[in-house]
């Protein structure tokens, strides 16, 4: 029988076992305390239970105190902390409908020559610093043949919460590295016979379903922020510039939705996707 975990009714919100939950919804709090502590919080069942998969070890959980049953099967490694709603709204700062949090200990980051080494196709993100995008990029790399993501060093976290949350737990499936110095290190995605894709809508770049065998065949799709797009530093950088051609005179997408369509242009002639 699977040892159940022990169960830890939480009262107060100000209980100190639930410091890992603190301010939640505090962008620049989380910001500089998650990483630094080696953390991460995952928000909903499914979600954790992908990060458990994935082989985080977990430091704490917290259920609302209806649905304990319900997640009876947890590793017994870590404590649960069961509490009302009002509790947990009162000590994360915000109304946790899902109903369950687990704080993670992150694993070490893998280095981008590592990554490089072993990928196919890469995703190369510039100054993507919204977390709503950072996570739909890496569902869309996970659904659409991206074996990995290159994040320059201002990119956002992808294991913030809200980045984890709307990636629905797909981080923990596509593995990261920073890339530095930026953007300078392009050059070793070139040295590894990648061809470095700018995505732009600039109307004189190529069309991403007229590039070469060669082009396609092993590609690194660089990504630039919502707004401003890639610098020119990195468009000067990389090897071809791409565009999604568009109609009605609309000029771009979100990168989200455009790392869409072109992860999936990029591996449309994969003979897995037709299993």
């Amino acid at each position: 029988m699977t040892p159940v975990p022990p169960v830890h009714q939480i009262a107060d919100p100000a209980d100190e076992r639930l410091g890992d939950y603190r301010a939640l919804t505090d962008l620049e709090l989380r910001t500089k305390w998650e990483p630094p502590n080696g953390l991460f919080i995952a928000e909903g069942e499914l979600v954790l239970r992908r990060a458990l998969r994935a082989g985080y070890r977990p430091r704490s959980y917290l259920i609302d105190a209806k649905r304990v049953d319900q997640l009876a099967d947890l590793p017994d490694d870590a404590p649960v902390y069961a509490a009302t709603p009002a509790v947990l709204e009162a000590a994360t700062g915000f109304h946790v409908h899902r109903g369950v949090l687990a704080s993670f200990h992150r694993l070490p980051l893998r280095t981008a020559d590592d990554l490089i080494a072993s990928a196919r196709r890469l995703a190369v993100l510039e100054d993507v610093n919204n977390h709503t995008n950072i996570g739909a990029v890496f569902r869309d790399a996970a659904a659409l043949g991206i074996d990995a993501v290159l994040l320059s060093p201002t990119c956002a976290d992808p294991l913030y919460r809200r980045a984890v949350r709307v990636s629905m737990g797909e981080v923990f499936a596509v593995p990261y590295a920073r890339l530095e110095p930026w953007p300078s290190a392009l050059a070793s995605v070139r040295d590894a016979g990648f061809a470095v894709l700018a995505l732009t809508p600039d109307p004189d770049a190529v069309p991403l379903h007229k590039l070469t065998a060669g082009q396609r065949a092993r590609a690194a799709l660089l990504l630039g922020a919502e707004g401003p797009g890639l610098s020119k530093h990195a468009l000067a950088a990389s090897d071809v510039p791409v565009k999604i051609p568009m109609r009605r005179g609309v000029d771009s997408l979100n990168v989200a939705a455009a790392a869409a369509v072109a992860f999936w242009e990029l591996g449309r002639d994969d003979a897995e996707i037709d299993e």
